[in-house]
């Protein structure tokens, strides 16, 4: 018999899983070439050349024993210091390897960092739309998330609407910047706002609240945007980065918490943070790819495959008549939904063999979430498919 607590995950299982099964199973009657699932954010662009020539060369290279071995809990100190050091070079940080835990992907330090700072009660504040697991990682340490309702005018984050949700037992702000699942870029603007209601509550309430940044899209935008490097406006700041989509690396589970000597509590926070990896079960990164890092640190993904996918789907689908949010970041496009209730606007796209996800599983009904990280082909031959959804709805111009 299962636990009582698992009982509603299972229920409840993720949508974007179960409409990518569903893309599974008309696959097998139609043909994958004749099915277009936009379900899952899982990259398409292969990762850079030189990943797989450093990881080639590190195990001709370097010492068995030592790639494939224990290290510290938090990482190898050298992975770690190219990481600081990469930053430092970027933003302008003055990071070091002190700063640097490197983590199993940003689940995983979400996670420890979520182990680290919440007791049974206390409470993260995130804005709406967010990434559906979000609830589930507060939740595992006994805590709770709360929502911030969408401006679906401009899906920046409404900072008097975290005014108002920010009480006595906050100990923390969750964002995700590039944004899943509306692909906007928070602006500094919107930071430096943010940073002045989150000082103002933590000078309020007398105690710390961590503004922990969800960052696994940062190197993916597009149009000139700039990612506000959140550390730099708000001293209790935590960072968790994966390098899954920077460097099209998903399976490989690698990333890295940044927690900086200004946030409160900083070093007993990283050695918390540190055990906490451990004691989940994550003992500590991939040691193979943390060596394959140092060589590869500044490495980029070809993004322009990517801005390519982008501006078909949003001109394509604009052009049948759908209402969408103009992505600056990460893959995804946020789609209005031409009736209330998506789920029938998710069904009725079935008929055409063309899958995305409902905007209820980010917690922003109304809404689709499409995933363009396709080949560019399967984008192409999704339109005519597209428009005949569209003129069901009466929306073709």
């Amino acid at each position: 018999m299962i636990s009582q607590s698992m009982k509603p995950l299972v229920n409840g299982n993720s949508a974007v899983r179960v409409m990518f099964e569903e893309g599974n199973r008309l696959a097998k009657l139609y043909g994958r070439e004749n099915v277009y699932d936009f379900s899952l954010g899982n990259p398409n662009v292969p990762a850079p050349d030189c990943v797989n020539q450093a990881i080639i060369d590190v195990l001709k290279e370097e010492d068995s024993v030592m790639v494939h071995g224990y290290m510290s809990n938090a990482g190898f100190s050298d992975t770690r210091e190219a990481v600081a050091s990469s930053l430092n070079r970027r933003f302008g940080t003055s990071f070091g390897e002190r700063n640097i835990l490197m983590i199993s992907g940003a689940a995983d330090g979400l996670n420890a960092v979520f182990k680290s700072i919440l007791d049974p009660g206390d409470e993260v504040v995130t804005f709406a739309p967010y990434f559906l697991e979000y609830k589930n990682y507060v939740g595992n340490y006994g805590g709770v998330l709360v929502e911030v309702a969408p401006d679906t005018t401009t899906f920046q984050p409404d900072l008097d609407g975290l005014r108002a949700k920010i009480t006595e037992k906050t100990r923390g702000v969750l964002i995700n910047n590039p944004h899943n699942p509306t692909g906007v870029v928070y602006s500094e603007e919107t930071i430096r706002g943010m940073a002045a209601v989150m000082k103002e509550k933590e000078k309020e309430y007398g105690h710390a609240i961590y503004l922990i940044s969800d960052e696994p899209y940062r190197e993916l935008v597009y149009d000139g945007a700039k990612v506000p490097f959140v550390t730099k406006y708000y001293e209790d700041t935590i960072v968790v980065y994966s390098f899954s989509k920077s460097l099209s690396l998903p399976g490989e589970r690698i990333g890295y918490v940044v927690i900086p000597d200004e946030a409160d509590d900083a070093e007993s926070l990283f050695t918390a943070a540190t055990i906490a990896n451990r004691v989940l079960g994550h003992v500590n990164a991939p040691s193979l790819m943390q060596r394959m890092l140092i060589r590869c640190i500044d490495a980029e993904v070809n993004l322009e495959a990517y801005d390519k996918n982008r501006k078909l789907l949003y001109e394509g689908l604009t052009e049948c008549g759908f209402t969408c949010v103009k992505p600056e970041g990460a893959f995804y496009l946020f789609v209005k939904s031409p009736v209330e209730d998506e789920n029938q606007f998710c069904e009725a796209a079935k008929k055409y063999n063309i899958l995305f996800v409902p905007g209820r599983s980010f917690a922003c009904p109304g809404y689709v979430r499409i995933a363009y990280c396709v080949s560019y082909d399967t984008i192409k031959n999704s339109l005519p498919g597209f428009r005949r959804l569209a003129e069901e709805y009466h929306l073709t111009k």
